[in-house]
């Protein structure tokens, strides 16, 4: 089934280092941009992360550390991605809690804010496990009967991805063709931002999701210790995640004036 797209679609997915999202690095991006007239624009690329490939990566994705020696770092292809990106929704497989985050940290290296606002996110695989709860390469089978040839290179995890999404569009009825309700039925529960740290609660109050202040209000916690703030500044959290506590912050700064 064709997707309903009011814009363009990008759908992506990065093989990296490791899981790390703060500290592993793209080593291969693949990117399909559907057009909301179906036509589609296929690009992957090889990059060198500037640091070892650990084995055990190597051993899920296949690239090794000679493969990418003369290949370009994500500095010198960030701003025609960016570009590339511009004005596009974003879809994935697990892609909010991990790709996103990553990509976001990849442009900030590179001195870019990849902008989230205004941008919806479908995670297929957040759709796929309220449905049928697997993995990619069960979900290909299921919804498409065939079997992925080539996991975990990410090219054939970017196309199985996208083909999955449109299968599931057209097997479910709950399923509306329409992007704004793809992403807010793929967001993992109601998160201010994409790792899920920052979450509204039953009544949209913004509430910390994790660590001793999990379920506390996000408001009371900055008002009563101050210093958490500077410590999820310095922490190792996702820069999405330290954009949408500051982003409160001021709110509620603003608010006492």
């Amino acid at each position: 089934m064709k997707l309903n797209l009011k814009r363009p679609l990008v759908v992506f997915d990065l093989e990296t280092t490791g899981t790390n999202i703060l500290r592993d690095r793209i080593v291969e991006i693949s990117v399909v941009k559907v057009m909301p007239d179906g036509t589609r624009i296929d690009k992957t690329k090889r990059l060198n992360p500037e640091m070892h490939i650990p084995e055990a990566s190597t051993a899920v994705h296949h690239i090794t550390d000679e493969m990418v020696a003369d290949e370009p770092t994500f500095r010198q292809v960030a701003k025609s991605l960016n570009e590339f990106f511009d004005g596009c929704d974003v879809a994935g497989f697990n892609s909010n809690k991990f790709d996103v985050p990553l990509l976001v940290e990849e442009f900030a290296r590179a001195g870019i804010n990849f902008d989230v606002n205004g941008r919806k996110f479908i995670d297929v695989q957040n759709i796929f496990h309220k449905m049928e709860q697997r993995t990619l390469v069960a979900a290909y089978k299921f919804y498409c009967g065939k079997d992925l040839e080539g996991a975990h290179s990410a090219n054939a995890d970017t196309l199985a991805t996208l083909e999955v999404l449109e299968s599931q569009v057209e097997r479910y009825d709950e399923l509306q063709n329409d992007v704004d309700f793809l992403s807010d039925f793929s967001a993992g529960g109601r998160s201010l931002d994409l790792a899920g740290r920052i979450v509204l609660d039953e009544n949209d109050v913004p509430v910390f999701n994790f660590g001793k202040h999990k379920g506390c209000a996000v408001e009371d916690v900055l008002r009563r210790e101050p210093s958490f703030y500077g410590w999820i500044m310095q922490g190792e959290f996702p820069k999405n995640t330290k954009d949408v506590l500051t982003q409160l912050r001021y709110k509620y700064l603003n608010k006492s004036k």
